[in-house]
């Protein structure tokens, strides 16, 4: 079946109206299905045939277009399928987000670090004054004791008035924490000192504040150390909690990732957590078989 099609007029006349009926589109039925469209010749702008083109049936040319569009989302779902997916371990993510993942990883552990630091600033001076005055030591110990029931988030949304949305809010919080553990420790490896090795260093002519430093803090210094273990550890965790005030560290991203249900994003940082308390408490560890020979040659 041929026919005669009128084609729109551009603007202004041309020198051809009509097409010729061997350049105009050939109809053919196809059954009940789609009709396939064969274009008998191309006609160049000058209206001169320049060649013959022949229309692929609509069925083919479908299938066609779904196995290219199948072939680039393969394609798509090698190179960025764990993201697409949202895959709770990706190797993607660690390589587009690599520096963001550091840089939360360095402000997480700067803040450990510097609350764990000004927290044994406070509580060694404070513990040996709680041993010299004995109310001073139940007055302490129970106000530590209160502030650490407090839950984190409230204790944050406490200091805001006085310290503002900044890092500060975070390690005052943090140091209020860990002096609960640091105090009870020192003073509790203090008062651990036996009494006959205090005399013996009177004896050999040993002041208080040489007794302090040269005699009773060594001998305390296991159980410090084991309250500063506890204590970093600890801070590791609660660092996080200061995502609400936007210096979480690792805790921005678990954070982000959650309200985003960002499962890599999730995971990463909290893999990086539990990591980051384990090197904490081994490095601590090796200081304290360092700082301690006699009990590396007792466990022996």
């Amino acid at each position: 079946m041929r026919k005669i099609v009128d084609l729109p007029q551009p603007e202004g006349p041309t020198s051809a109206s009509r097409l010729a009926a061997a350049d105009v589109e050939g109809q053919r039925p196809h059954g009940g299905g789609p009709v396939a469209v064969r274009l008998l010749h191309t006609v160049q702008t000058d209206h001169r045939i320049g060649g013959s083109v022949c229309a692929v049936p609509f069925r083919g040319a479908l299938a066609g277009a779904d196995s290219l569009v199948s072939g680039l989302g393969h394609a798509q779902t090698v190179t960025q399928g764990c993201l697409i997916r949202n895959d709770w371990i990706c190797g993607e993510y660690l390589r587009t987000r690599k520096t963001e993942i550091l840089d939360s990883l360095g402000q997480h552990a700067l803040i450990t670090l510097v609350s764990v630091v000004l927290a044994i600033l406070v509580s060694v001076p404070l513990a040996v004054l709680c041993r010299t005055w004995k109310p001073l030591e139940q007055f302490v110990l129970g106000a530590s004791t209160i502030i650490y029931t407090v839950p984190s988030l409230a204790l944050f949304s406490l200091l805001l008035p006085f310290t503002g949305l900044s890092a500060r809010t975070v390690v005052v919080g943090l140091v209020l924490y860990s002096l609960t553990i640091l105090v009870r420790a020192v003073v509790a490896g203090l008062n651990a000192v036996p009494e006959q090795v205090v005399d013996a260093a009177r004896g050999m002519g040993f002041g208080a504040w040489r007794l302090l430093w040269r005699v009773r803090f060594p001998l305390a210094l296991p159980s410090i150390m084991a309250g500063l273990r506890v204590a970093a550890v600890s801070t590791v965790a609660l660092t996080t909690v200061g995502a609400v005030v936007g210096y979480g560290g690792l805790g921005d991203l678990i954070y982000n990732g959650l309200r985003t249900v960002f499962k890599a994003q999730v995971l990463t940082a909290s893999v990086l957590c539990v990591l980051l308390a384990l090197a904490l408490d081994v490095l601590l560890l090796g200081v304290q078989r360092l700082a301690t020979p006699w009990r590396r040659g007792r466990s022996a």
